[in-house]
C-alpha cells in the first residue's frame, strides 16, 4: 500500500479531534471541507463531502471495536475493479463513481492495512483523545497518537498518581 493511501486514512480518521479538551470536526465547515477533498485529490463536491463523512464514521467505529467491519460494505456497493493493460503487464483499475472515490480509497487503505500489518491501526491510548495511528515500530507497541502530547501527558498522569499514592501511605 502506498504511503499516501495511508496517510489519507489517517487524515480521514483524525479529522474529528479534541483541541484543548473540546471534540472539533476539520471537516464540519462545508467550504474548508471541500477544499480538504479537492486537496486530497478529490472533486471538493457536496455528495463526495457526504461519502466520506459517513466512512470516517464508520471506519472510527470499526477501528475501535465497536462495529464490525462489515459495517464498510455499502461504501463498496458497486465498486468494480477492471483490468488494464500497461508497459505490457496487467493493472487493474478502480471503477468507482468520482463523487465515491475518496470515500472508497479510504476503505480500500484501511483494508490493506489491516491484511498487510494487522494490529498496527488502532486508536490512542490516551482516553481523552479521539486521535488513531498507525504502529509502525518493530515491536508493535506504540501506544499513543503523540509520544509528545498523549504519551507525555500519560507519563505524567501515572508519575503523579505514584507521588501522590505514596504520599498517601
Amino acid at each position: 500500500m502506498a504511503d499516501t493511501d495511508e496517510g489519507f486514512l489517517l487524515a480521514v480518521l483524525n479529522s474529528t479531534p479534541i483541541i484543548n479538551g473540546v471534540p472539533t470536526d476539520n471537516l464540519a465547515d462545508p467550504v474548508r471541507a471541500r477544499a480538504w477533498l479537492a486537496a486530497s485529490g478529490g472533486l471538493g463536491a457536496e455528495a463526495e463531502l457526504q461519502h466520506v463523512l459517513e466512512v470516517r464514521r464508520a471506519l472510527q467505529s470499526v477501528v475501535r471495536g465497536e462495529r464490525p467491519p462489515s459495517v464498510l460494505a455499502p461504501a463498496l456497493h458497486g465498486v468494480t475493479s477492471v483490468p488494464s493493460m500497461a508497459h505490457g503487464q496487467i493493472v487493474w483499475v478502480l471503477s468507482v463513481p468520482p463523487e465515491r472515490e475518496l470515500a472508497v480509497r479510504a476503505v480500500l487503505a484501511w483494508d490493506a492495512l489491516v491484511k498487510h500489518s494487522p494490529g498496527r491501526l488502532r486508536p490512542c491510548a490516551n482516553d481523552e483523545c479521539h486521535l488513531f495511528l498507525i504502529d509502525h515500530s518493530k515491536a508493535n507497541a506504540a501506544r499513543w497518537c503523540s509520544m509528545a502530547v498523549c504519551g507525555n501527558r500519560m507519563k505524567a498522569r501515572r508519575h503523579y498518581q505514584r507521588a501522590r499514592n505514596t504520599q498517601a501511605d
